[in-house]
């Protein structure tokens, strides 16, 4: 049996546990309710991000069927009104499946599904063919690309790096794009190729917008909303600039922003090259690809 002065005590022990118990249970509940908010505001941004990916695959969909019906109602003498719309479905065109790569590309990133598959590239023709197939959206913007290739020296093999051509083409292609789609009128863009340490490094400047300060460590995460200002890189869904940091991943590569409000954005990426692999082959624009021996240098 206790004494009055033990049950005192215990009677004190347990209050302490119970006021301790309760100050956990608090804020566990509190702890809960932070961790309810985020996943309130995950779910919305997803919400957002899937509408935002919507739109760019419907609104180019919606241009091209209204174009083919413009031109099939069109009299066949009207040939220059017909090509400006045939210009115009291939650019919308061009846009859907520049946007459905990355689409494919990120839910193959999700899913573990994606590996780099190196081969010799000729990153010269690799970077021209992409500036290229850029012509025409940059010329409605009256941009021109200057495009320095300095690789010569440090490249054995002409031109030839041993890297993922195709993941390498989407990389440049989002940088690139996101630059002309920032970019203002009557200006231009350069990219820039050279070797650093038998790194490959790639540089595409812009002078446009620019990015806000705040924006910089979130312009590669799709489902992060920038501010809706005009100086915000990333009003959409991001998804671009986040598959190009996750292939970059993939090849132990980097990438690097400079970008102040007003003046421009300068994206620079290094890429280590790739391991030999079994595969004799060359790969020439990302597209094309020519088995051959290396050694005896046939094609």
């Amino acid at each position: 049996m206790l004494t009055d002065k033990q049950f005192i005590e215990e009677l004190k022990q347990r209050l302490t546990q119970s006021g301790e118990c309760n100050e956990l249970l608090i804020k566990q509940g509190e702890e809960l309710q932070l961790v309810n908010q985020k996943l309130s505001e995950s779910e919305a941004l997803k919400s957002h991000f899937i509408s935002n990916i919507t739109n760019e695959i419907v609104n180019p969909f919606s241009s091209i069927l209204g174009l083919s019906k413009n031109i099939i109602a069109a009299k066949d003498t009207d040939i220059v009104k017909i090509k400006s719309m045939a210009e115009l479905i291939h650019s919308e065109a061009f846009e859907l499946d520049f946007q459905l790569r990355n689409i494919f590309t990120a839910a193959r990133i999700e899913a573990g599904e994606v590996y780099p598959d190196y081969i010799k590239t000729d990153i010269n023709l690799v970077i021209t063919s992409i500036i290229s197939a850029y012509k025409y959206k940059a010329e409605q913007k009256q941009l021109k690309i200057n495009f320095a290739f300095e690789m010569d020296k440090e490249l054995t093999n002409d031109h030839y790096f041993r890297t993922d051509p195709e993941k390498l083409k989407l990389i440049i292609s989002n940088l690139l794009s996101n630059s002309i789609k920032y970019s203002n009128a009557a200006n231009q863009i350069e990219v820039k190729a050279w070797m650093e340490n038998r790194m490959l490094k790639i540089m595409v400047k812009d002078f446009g917008i620019g990015i806000d300060k705040k924006n910089l460590e979130i312009i590669f995460d799709r489902f992060k909303r920038l501010d809706s200002s005009i100086n915000s890189l990333n009003t959409g869904h991001g998804l671009g600039l986040s598959v190009t940091k996750s292939l970059l991943e993939l090849f132990n590569g980097e990438i690097e922003i400079a970008s102040k409000r007003g003046v421009g954005s300068i994206f620079t990426i290094t890429i280590p090259e790739g391991d030999e692999t079994n595969t004799e082959g060359y790969a020439l624009d990302g597209n094309e690809f020519i088995f051959g021996n290396s050694e005896d240098g046939v094609f």
